[in-house]
């Protein structure tokens, strides 16, 4: 999409008959109706009205932003001359948002019952769309070429993954899906409490069969969710040695790990105090329709999902405005005396050193990069246990994915322990804990 601001679009909707009239998807409405019963991410219908033209644009997002109509050719190429001015400047990695809903398969009206499921009305007609693998083709024949690609492709699932993926058809190097973000059959504004077991067979999945024909994204946070350690234990009991299991996690699967700034300092929701300190979109106007549907749990549900969580300033120091700025942000922040970089740079034990020392490990050893995945115990609920193999280097890693102590598994072969997330080791796992051991064989 591009801002309904940008000159495109203003030519588009003031010129019809133009260069640009056919740069957006415009559609007459059904009389006094839009042209289908598609809903937007950010409420409301994905149509906007302008008399200028009298037709409906096509925004699955804010209003704002208009989605360009890829079936023009000249819209293409127009986009490869922005990927090329980037790729000029020395830019040689790109992340795709919603990379997989640039191709719109049909405008039909989206099925009632699958739109109530979802949330969203008419996704089945552009989530995977029939010219989705040819677009991507043609944009890095024209425009990527050997730059690294990162898409955003929610919905699709590993299958789709693969095509989306694997190195012979020259589409993405690699994608971030979205299955492990939340339980089954909850959302980000569902109020309940993330099932680390989940987690446990989302990577199984991602790291196991799939990586073996294209390289998965592993990640934890993002600029759309909350914080993950919120999403597990609310109360903040084991935060710490919480952070650090979800570190080893992280660091020591098969595949790119990501990192987003604050989760490396163990960093948590912010308790907003009302809607008036939001600046998501989509959270205030979900807390809208919700407060208008009578909905007594609306603020309860837009504090628990919005993506506000993981926009405020990086805190750099305990001062009251985080050390981001002299002024006062523009939104409130987390805690700063709770966590901060000042306080964890120097600090052994903090979160930050545990990240610190495990991507010294990683650098340093092949096999967490490179190396087989094995999931052992895979049916032990609360234990995630694998190894990594490669040559003649052997990893075990083992994490308690529960708050309470659970018996440690038999390990095979002699192993060193080389990090683990408390200070000793034990007989028992104790909440969260998460043990790296280590074998090279002659």
């Amino acid at each position: 999409h591009t801002s309904d601001e940008h000159e495109w679009f203003v030519n588009s909707k003031n010129e019809p008959e133009g260069r640009y009239g056919d740069y957006y998807i415009w559609r007459k409405g059904k009389g006094e109706l839009p042209p289908n019963n598609w809903q937007s991410f950010f409420s409301g219908s994905t149509w906007n009205y302008y008399p200028e033209r009298d037709e409906y644009a096509l925004h699955l997002f804010s209003k704002k932003q208009m989605d360009l109509n890829w079936e023009n050719p000249a819209v293409r190429e127009g986009v490869y001359d922005i990927i090329r001015f980037w790729r000029d400047k020395g830019a040689d990695g790109f992340r795709l948002d919603v990379i997989n809903y640039i191709s719109k398969s049909s405008l039909d009206d989206g099925d009632e019952t699958l739109g109530s499921l979802l949330g969203f009305c008419g996704v089945e007609h552009y989530f995977y769309g029939k010219r989705l693998h040819e677009f991507l083709q043609e944009a890095r024949q024209k425009g990527f070429g050997d730059a690294f690609l990162i898409g955003e492709t929610p919905g699709t699932g590993p299958e789709m993954n693969k095509l989306l993926t694997a190195p012979s058809r020259g589409e993405m190097d690699t994608l971030f899906c979205f299955d492990h973000l939340e339980n089954l059959g909850k959302g980000r504004f569902d109020i309940y409490r993330f099932d680390l077991n989940h987690l446990k067979k989302c990577f199984i999945g991602y790291q196991g069969d799939f990586a073996d024909y294209a390289w998965p994204s592993i990640f934890l946070e993002n600029h759309d969710n909350p914080r993950i350690l919120s999403k597990i234990e609310p109360e903040g009991h084991h935060h710490p040695a919480l952070a650090k299991m979800l570190a080893v996690l992280l660091l020591t699967a098969r595949g790119v790990p990501f990192v987003y700034q604050g989760q490396e300092l163990g960093a948590v929701n912010v308790d907003f105090q009302g809607i008036e300190e939001l600046r998501d979109v989509e959270s205030i106007n979900l807390y809208r329709d919700l407060s208008e549907a009578g909905a007594e749990d609306a603020w309860a549900r837009i504090k628990r999902g919005t993506r506000d969580h993981a926009r405020v300033p990086m805190q750099w120091s305990p001062e009251p405005t985080g050390g981001f700025s002299a002024s006062t942000p523009w939104i409130r922040l987390s805690d700063p005396k709770a966590w901060n970089v000042a306080a964890q740079q120097s600090a052994a034990g903090s979160i930050l050193s545990a990240y610190k020392t495990l991507i010294a490990l990683r650098k340093e050893h092949a096999a967490l990069v490179y190396g087989s995945f094995t999931p052992l115990y895979e049916n032990k609920r609360d234990l995630f246990c694998y190894e990594r193999v490669l040559d003649s280097e052997r990893f075990v890693v083992v994490a308690n994915l529960s708050g309470k102590p659970i018996r440690h598994p038999w390990l095979k072969g002699e192993l060193e322990r080389i990090y683990g997330n408390y200070d000793d080791a034990a007989q028992a796992l104790r909440p969260y804990e998460a043990c790296v051991y280590h074998a090279v064989y002659a």
